[in-house]
């Protein structure tokens, strides 16, 4: 019953950190775009869609598949 309760605990108290990480992402990524865009005219609709996604989903309140999205953009950008 004690793991049961910190585990809840613990989730609770993760949500509104993975809240605050889809902004810095999202800026991230918008400085990326304005420094060092991608010169392939497909990967930069990619990150721009799944910037975008990212975005939509963290207002909606579904954080984890926002930095999923996120994520994905970021990737193509490093590549």
């Amino acid at each position: 019953m004690r793991k049961t309760l910190m585990i809840l605990a613990i989730a609770a108290f993760s949500a509104p950190v993975w809240a605050m990480h889809c902004p810095a992402d999202m800026a991230r990524i918008d400085e990326q775009l304005k420094s060092d865009p991608p010169a392939d005219p497909a990967i930069l609709t990619r990150v721009k869609a799944l910037r975008a996604e990212g975005e939509k989903l963290h207002k909606a309140g579904d954080h984890e598949a926002s930095l999923k999205a996120l994520d994905e953009a970021q990737q193509l950008l490093d590549s």
